[in-house]
């Protein structure tokens, strides 16, 4: 049966040319896991709503999934007939490539996880190590590594699959040093001439002196065009 194998790169496109050089690259997995976790999760911000007294979840993004596996690592030699003094190592070269900066990039290093057709893409958060046999002398021959990756996709792909700057949905916005509220349609909706507009759906009685950290509501470009 086909292994799980994680390779590792020192760039997000995940072409060949940026494929990490050390000897723990690509990594394959002793035995295949049991199961793994997807973890999805879409994160909220309470607000107010216009006009209302009750307190309501405003969508604030959709977090990347993360995903978990557990890998054996045991040199007892009664999986793979090989057995070793210690899985000293091999936990030290697998955590050296989950965790170490990249020497070329200075950050973390990007993982292409397969499985059959199964892939996953993205970068090492987290990494438990549990010992669980040891020999005479104390030394571990038995670990088990949990593993949890946070998803990564293509820069286009991602800003056309979330398309939260789309005009035809509700925007809020704080307000950052500098902005003006003509600049902030501009940002919103691709044009600065609804500013008038917004003004009013904010009560603004002077949109020229927005202040810092203030929160602006930016209505469907449709409806905004409506009020005009």
């Amino acid at each position: 049966m086909e292994k799980v194998t994680i390779r590792a790169y020192n760039d997000q496109d995940f072409d060949e040319s940026h494929f990490v050089s050390d000897p723990a690259n690509p990594f394959t997995a002793l035995i295949n896991p049991e199961t793994y976790a997807l973890d999805y999760k879409v994160e909220f911000t309470a607000g107010q709503g216009h006009g209302t007294s009750a307190a309501h979840q405003r969508f604030n993004f959709k977090a990347p999934e993360e995903m978990s596996f557990e890998f054996l690592f045991d040199n007892t030699g009664i999986i793979d007939n090989q057995p070793k003094p210690n899985i000293h190592d091999d936990i030290e070269g697998f955590k050296k490539l989950l965790l170490e900066l990249d020497s070329e990039s200075h950050e973390p290093r990007h993982f292409k996880i397969a499985w059959g057709t199964f892939i996953f893409k993205g970068r090492c958060t987290a990494l438990t190590i549990t010992y669980k046999l040891f020999d005479d002398t104390g030394a571990p021959i038995r670990a088990v590594c949990k593993t949890t990756f946070k998803g990564s996709i293509d820069e286009v792909l991602r800003v056309a699959q979330d398309n939260t700057h789309s005009p035809d949905i509700t925007h809020y916005r704080k307000v950052k040093s500098g902005e003006t509220l003509p600049w902030l349609c501009y940002l919103v909706y691709g044009d600065s001439k609804y500013y008038l507009q917004v003004a009013k759906v904010n009560n603004l009685t002077n949109f020229r002196n927005l202040e810092q950290g203030q929160e602006l509501f930016f209505p469907p470009i449709i409806n905004t065009q409506t009020n005009a």
